[in-house]
């Protein structure tokens, strides 16, 4: 890792009307726009899709770390999460994010230390950090059947 700290520079390009063009180098340009709630298309990424998929973004992420630095072996996790935005004190923002992880992990792997791993990830995911929302994990863990691994070929 590089020292801190890091700065991440993105432009947003956008008119009267239509879509925002979220660029920032090296990266593919992104099209954004406001959701259905919002009297958007409700087609496109919106705020709040990239903020709540950030949430998961990051959290499968600093699972990969924590994992890797446990030696907690996994073959796949699925993350989906709920962001729920309200209004508090008159004010529009988001009050919670609910997720729910599926963690898959090999036969022989102690699922006690692989909800731990998860649970570690949660409390240490930099963008669920840095929200005030509350963030919420439910977590599973399934023992693969030995006919589910994959073999290397």
């Amino acid at each position: 890792m590089q020292a801190l700290p890091h700065r991440y520079r993105v432009r947003g390009t956008g008119g009267i009307t239509g879509d925002v063009a979220l660029s920032a180098a090296r990266l593919t340009v992104l099209q954004s726009a406001s959701p259905a709630e919002f009297d958007g298309p409700g087609d496109r990424w919106s705020p709040e899709t990239l903020l709540v998929g950030a949430v998961v973004d990051c959290f499968i992420l600093t699972f990969r770390a924590i994992s890797n630095a446990s030696r907690v072996s996994w073959i796949s996790l699925d993350c989906e999460a709920t962001g729920t935005l309200d209004r508090v004190d008159r004010v529009t923002q988001f009050t919670r994010v609910d997720m729910s992880a599926h963690l898959v992990v090999p036969a022989g792997v102690d699922a006690a230390a692989a909800r731990h791993a998860l649970e570690k990830a949660e409390s240490n995911c930099l963008i669920s950090r840095s929200l005030n929302a509350q963030v919420t994990l439910e977590t599973s863990v399934e023992i693969a059947e030995p006919a589910e691994m994959c073999v290397p070929g």
